[in-house]
């Protein structure tokens, strides 16, 4: 936890540092996020891995748009130095819908995670922060890797 934390806060700050408010405040959900899915994994089967619906993805996606263009909104409209703040809303809104699929054991997380991790790769490219930009192609290969070891287990526990 203390890793965890010592995380969060670095984030928060080189975050906030560079405009980008919704991460930053991102890192507060992550730290409750964290402790949320300890809980979890430990109280479902280990092995059950879900799958939802395409209906349920659009409907994520839809209410994803929505907050999206609000919280972007109230960025570009009251936060004179938010960087990007469409994006920036974006990445954090379905970071938090990504993070409870975890939490949750949802394959499709994966695939979330690989579009929101290369929209931050330009983020941070934009704003000059080469190794961060870099440190979310790593997250990318391991969402492709995470992807693929889930579908095997799946399919090995049917």
């Amino acid at each position: 936890w203390l890793a965890a934390s010592i995380s969060v806060c670095l984030y928060m700050y080189i975050n906030y540092d560079l405009g980008y408010y919704s991460q930053a405040a991102l890192q507060i959900f992550y730290l409750f996020m964290a402790i949320y899915g300890y809980v979890m994994w430990n109280k479902l089967d280990p092995e059950r891995i879900k799958e939802w619906s395409a209906k349920k993805h659009l409907f994520i996606i839809f209410i994803g748009a929505i907050i999206t263009f609000i919280i972007g909104f109230i960025l570009t409209e009251y936060v004179e130095d938010s960087e990007q703040p469409i994006l920036d809303s974006l990445t954090t809104v379905f970071s938090v819908f990504a993070s409870y699929m975890v939490a949750k054991k949802v394959l499709g997380n994966w695939l979330y995670w690989i579009v929101i991790d290369s929209l931050i790769i330009y983020l941070y490219y934009i704003q000059g922060e080469f190794i961060l930009a870099l440190q979310f192609l790593v997250y990318i290969i391991i969402a492709v890797y995470g992807y693929f070891s889930w579908i095997q287990r799946m399919k090995t526990n049917d």
